[in-house]
């Protein structure tokens, strides 16, 4: 997004130097990879989310560059007190827009209420990725002025490469229906659906799990020692670096998401990236996102036998893939950064 702003616009990142204390953390990194390949971006780290005095620094800092506009990225109540506190003290000629991935996070606490009102009176206005997620916006603040706008696809993770060629290096069966669970291992994403759907589905399918598990995974190392297709899981359990990205999608047939929650998913922009059609749950955006868009299918509920139902139609109905893979081709020229950032600037002048 730096990048595509820069065009036109002088622009600065300001970044964190802690976003979690290691101790809240539950992954085993919150920092860039080496390796990774997004587009390096120059920034000036002040902000801790853990150290008030840091609050005041970065507003100061911002205030001395001269900026306009500052742009915020807000998907817990963690981030509240922090972000909030920079926008205070601003300043009356710094506009403050926070792009939204939630307004609430899906495994809630009970201060995110209090810390969330108090952050979004801090800001001018709001872009949601989701209409679902502007309803929410909505409920805790109803005057606040919001646009919403879709989550663009990535374009750093690099090109498909051909599917033989990542079945070898993933060590997959090759001439079988593969399913790809890819990204944070968290209760509300339902992998232990997945699993339980995956136990009743006939030998030509083989399931691909890659993530890192945020929190305990014993439940989930648990379901796949105990599955009767437990032969046909592949498992790679760990954060999934830039590089590699590509790999499992361009082994893929379909990328499920068995949702319990979901406001949108950015598992879902990797998909059209790599134009891999998706089977989800109907939950949050993912009915609009999908079905609206004909990317893939959607089933009701977020239990096994729903998901099983799903994958079975999705492979046994001739040319629906290939439906499905046409829409994605048409949704990746859409779903541009270009217009997105068309889409901050004009709210910007509303504002």
């Amino acid at each position: 997004m730096l990048a595509e702003l820069g065009k036109e616009h002088t622009v600065k990142a300001f970044n964190f130097t802690v976003q979690y204390p290691k101790l809240l953390f539950p992954g085993k990194t919150q920092y860039v990879a080496e390796g990774d390949t997004a587009v390096p971006v120059e920034s000036e780290a002040l902000l801790s989310t853990v150290n008030p005095f840091s609050w005041r620094k970065t507003a100061r800092a911002i205030r001395k560059w001269g900026a306009d506009l500052l742009i915020v990225r807000y998907w817990m109540s963690w981030f509240a007190p922090s972000l909030g506190s920079v926008a205070r003290h601003l300043g009356g000629s710094c506009k403050v827009i926070a792009v939204m991935d939630n307004v609430i996070p899906h495994e809630s606490h009970f201060f995110d209420k209090p810390l969330t009102c108090w952050f979004l009176k801090a800001v001018d206005g709001c872009i949601t990725l989701s209409d679902e997620v502007a309803a929410d916006l909505l409920k805790w603040k109803p005057d606040a002025r919001y646009t919403v706008l879709p989550h663009p696809v990535y374009t750093h993770f690099g090109d498909r490469i051909p599917r033989s060629e990542a079945e070898g290096i993933l060590g997959l069966d090759s001439g079988r229906k593969t399913l790809l669970f890819f990204g944070l291992i968290r209760k509300y994403k339902g992998l232990d659906i997945l699993l339980e759907a995956f136990g009743g589905l006939p030998e030509d399918y083989q399931l691909l799990i890659a993530g890192e598990a945020y929190g305990d995974f014993s439940e989930y190392a648990k379901a796949i020692e105990t599955n009767p297709n437990r032969e046909r899981i592949k498992l790679v359990e760990k954060y999934i670096p830039d590089p590699e990205v590509g790999l499992y999608f361009s082994a893929a047939d379909a990328v499920v998401l068995p949702y319990r929650s979901a406001t949108q998913s950015g598992v879902g922009a990797l998909a059209t990236w790599f134009e891999v059609p998706m089977i989800v749950t109907d939950t949050g955006s993912l009915r609009r996102s999908v079905e609206g868009k004909g990317t893939g299918m959607v089933v009701d509920k977020a239990e096994a036998g729903c998901v099983r139902e799903g994958i079975l139609r999705f492979f046994d109905t001739p040319g629906l893939r290939e439906k499905f893979v046409s829409n994605i081709l048409t949704e990746k020229k859409r779903l541009t950064w270009s217009e997105f950032c068309k889409g901050i600037t004009g709210f910007y002048k509303t504002l």
